[in-house]
C-alpha cells in the first residue's frame, strides 16, 4: 500500500514544527548547536520553526496524510549559491533563535560553504519522521516521490545526512558523497554532504 502524501500549507506549520524537533532532539548536530538537554529542549523547537518558516515561505514542504513525517524541500537554480560570507540569513535565525549561541549561525554558515553550486538541483534540507513512526518506510516514501521527479526532469538532488544511520538509508536511495565530510567545530559530529544524479528513465 502506498503512501499518501501532500503538500504542507501555513495551517500544518505546528504539526511540522512538533515533528521536526521530536525527531531532531536526539539528533547529532542539533546535540551540537544546543549541548545542553534542558536548553535544547526550551530552545530546539524555536530552531525548527524558523526553518519551517524559511521553506513555507521558498520552498516546499511534504507531509504524509496522517501527519506521521515530513520533507523539506527547496529548488536551487544553478546560479543561487556563490558561498557569500555576507548572507544574513544564518546571523537572522540566530538573532529569533538565541542569541547568544553562536552555534545557531554558524551551522548555517558551515553548511552553506559546502554546498555545491553550478547546476539546478532539489535540496532536501530537513526530513523528520514520528519517533513511533521510525522504520515503517515513511522518509524512503517521501524522498522517493521527490526523486522519481527528478529523474523525470533531469535533475539532481542534494543533501547533507547527520548520522550514520541515514546516510546508509541515501546511499540506497542513490546518493554518493559530494566532497569530505564536515566535522563540526568543538569536537562537533560530522555532517555528509551527498548528491544523487538523475537516473535515466526505465523504457
Amino acid at each position: 500500500m502506498g503512501v499518501a502524501i501532500r503538500t504542507a500549507g501555513e495551517g500544518d506549520r505546528e504539526l511540522v514544527v512538533r515533528l521536526l524537533d521530536e525527531a531532531f532532539q536526539n539528533d547529532p548536530v542539533s546535540g551540537w548547536v544546543f549541548p545542553g538537554a534542558e536548553d535544547r529542549r526550551a530552545k530546539h523547537p524555536g530552531l525548527m520553526a524558523a526553518f519551517t518558516d524559511i521553506v513555507l515561505a521558498a520552498g516546499r514542504i511534504d507531509l504524509t496524510e496522517d501527519g506521521s513525517a515530513c520533507a523539506l524541500w527547496l529548488s536551487m537554480p544553478a546560479d543561487d549559491h556563490d558561498g557569500d560570507a555576507e548572507d544574513d540569513g544564518p546571523a537572522q535565525v540566530r538573532q529569533a533563535v538565541d542569541p547568544d549561541n553562536e552555534r545557531v549561525e554558524a551551522i548555517g554558515r558551515l553548511t552553506a560553504a559546502i554546498h555545491p553550486s553550478g547546476r539546478a538541483h532539489e535540496y532536501l534540507w530537513m526530513i523528520a519522521v514520528a519517533p513511533g513512526r521510525q522504520g515503517e518506510g515513511l522518509g524512503t516514501a517521501l524522498i522517493e516521490s521527490v526523486l522519481d521527479r527528478c529523474d523525470r526532469e533531469g535533475l539532481p538532488a542534494y543533501l547533507e545526512a547527520s548520522s550514520g544511520r541515514s546516510r546508509k538509508l541515501y546511499e540506497r536511495l542513490g546518493f554518493e558523497p559530494a566532497g569530505p565530510a564536515l566535522d563540526l567545530p568543538e569536537n562537533g559530529p560530522a555532517m555528509w554532504p551527498m548528491w544523487r544524479e538523475p537516473r535515466p528513465r526505465k523504457a
